[in-house]
């Protein structure tokens, strides 16, 4: 049977670069770098031809930047690509990023042709001067026109992104974004806590940094968030992710649950064949590198050793991992979920108790009330998720 997988497709390029986004992005590209890029993606995808037989891919996600600042016709080349060297799944989940301020209703109904049956729509907030502030290129009006024209091109799993701690926010502007969302219905919504990262346009904005809410408004605002949540019928099923029964992300759980992926693109992770490794993160590199790979596809080339010597090339900070270090991500991961981790599976996958490795923090924290034990899983309560980070330190082995 050919093992489950998931694909990554790292879109770097945005219309505008928001002032709290430290991913790797660029905006006012040139179409002709896009171009150069997208057939860079398709090379890199097509070094991996000698082990994608052994494979079937259950997601794959489109993410950035911003997606939706593409031509469709150059997703539809990067999918196109995938479904040549690799088996995709029938009832795969495939999710792309948009911004509601790129996409207009031809757009999706060209994502639904393409076979994109996911859509994940960037909000962050209802109030219009929020949106401002933080460099978002679309107002709450425009949100509503693009979902509603999702609906209109038939997509029936849409994920909608929220954030809390944002300059100017007060429980109020919150819960009135909360509610505005939950009144549309999406199946998905993730709702992240504002983090100031060092060399973001907002971490050098004196004026805007006071307008964030205190430590102690933003606790309450995730509180608050749980509960208007909940009450509309969304269920979290990880730390920052609440989805309707059946619409969680298939996705991304495969990244807490230790699944294999692949990442194409610049600064893309992957967990691959025992490895996890990132891409460089030079976009001229890149696009360098990949169009010698296409060179030499052209010509009749070893596959596994063109494939060997461009991951060379392409790949930083690669490390095996070993046995304890899937066992720390197995916890460390797993716990976020809701659900938390199968004892059963525990067993299968290491041979070995999870008590016998873990036993005293499990122990500790269930005396604590921050986790709850059972014969067939470990998962921590509500209190425990909230302070999660400072739990799941305790799941690292000491080397």
């Amino acid at each position: 049977m050919k093992k489950p997988l998931s694909i990554y497709v790292h879109i770097p390029f945005c219309k505008h670069k928001c002032m709290y986004c430290d991913f790797l992005s660029f905006d006012n590209e040139t179409n002709t770098k896009k171009i150069q890029y997208v057939n860079a993606l398709m090379s890199e995808i097509r070094m991996y031809k000698p082990y994608a037989d052994r494979y079937s891919v259950k997601t794959i996600y489109i993410g950035g930047g911003t997606p939706s600042v593409l031509d469709e016709a150059l997703i539809d080349s990067v999918l196109d690509t995938i479904n040549h060297i690799f088996k995709v799944d029938r009832f795969a989940e495939i999710t792309i990023e948009v911004n509601p301020g790129t996409i207009k209703y031809m757009d999706m109904i060209a994502y639904r042709n393409h076979g994109i049956n996911r859509l994940s729509m960037g909000l962050q907030s209802a109030d219009d001067e929020i949106l401002r502030l933080l460099g978002r290129i679309h107002t709450y009006d425009e949100f509503l026109d693009g979902f509603d024209a999702a609906r209109r091109a038939g997509f029936e799993n849409i994920s909608v992104d929220v954030m809390s701690g944002l300059p100017g926010q007060d429980m109020h502007t919150l819960v009135d974004t909360l509610t505005r969302v939950t009144e549309l219905g999406p199946e998905h919504i993730s709702v992240y806590s504002l983090q100031v990262e060092e060399g973001t346009m907002l971490s050098k904005r004196e004026d805007l940094l006071t307008m964030l809410p205190d430590e102690n408004a933003d606790r309450n605002m995730y509180a608050m968030t749980k509960k208007v949540l909940s009450a509309s019928g969304y269920n979290r099923y990880e730390i920052s992710n609440y989805a309707k029964p059946g619409f969680e992300s298939r996705h991304n759980t495969v990244y807490w649950t230790g699944g294999q992926y692949i990442g194409f693109g610049i600064g893309a992770a992957s967990y691959f064949k025992g490895e996890r490794y990132t891409n460089i993160k030079n976009i001229d590199n890149y696009i360098e590198i990949c169009e010698d790979v296409r060179d030499e596809l052209t010509k009749d080339t070893d596959r596994v050793r063109l494939y060997d010597s461009a991951s060379a090339i392409l790949r930083e900070d690669v490390q095996t991992i070993y046995v304890d270090s899937r066992m720390e991500e197995f916890m460390y991961l797993g716990l976020r979920m809701t659900a938390g981790i199968s004892r059963k599976e525990f067993q299968e996958r290491f041979k070995k108790d999870v008590f016998e490795v873990y036993g005293e923090p499990i122990n500790k924290y269930s005396e604590q009330g921050y986790m709850l034990v059972d014969d067939n899983r470990i998962r921590l309560t509500d209190k425990g998720l909230d302070v999660s980070n400072y739990i799941l330190a305790d799941f690292i082995l000491d080397k």
